[in-house]
């Protein structure tokens, strides 16, 4: 079963994403590193893309980066 790709502004989620690990003071490899401890198969270029919104960020992802950066789907989708 192949994983489900947010199909939402990837430019917008991945803004909101920077903008609250950078307010958390948590840098990129940080989260990479939790990720990884979690079981999310991710590299620090693959979330500079996700960042960047030039790269779709799969659900997985999405809900692993919601419990490292102890926030809510709200504020990374809105």
């Amino acid at each position: 079963m192949q994983e489900q790709k947010i199909k939402q502004d990837a430019i917008l989620i991945g803004n909101n994403i920077k903008a609250i690990r950078k307010q958390k003071k948590i840098k990129q490899t940080e989260i990479v590193r939790k990720m990884q401890l979690m079981g999310v198969d991710i590299t620090r270029e693959s979330l500079v893309k996700i960042e960047r919104g030039i790269q779709h960020i799969y659900a997985t992802q999405l809900k692993a980066i919601k419990e490292v950066l102890d926030t809510t789907y709200d504020e990374l989708l809105k």
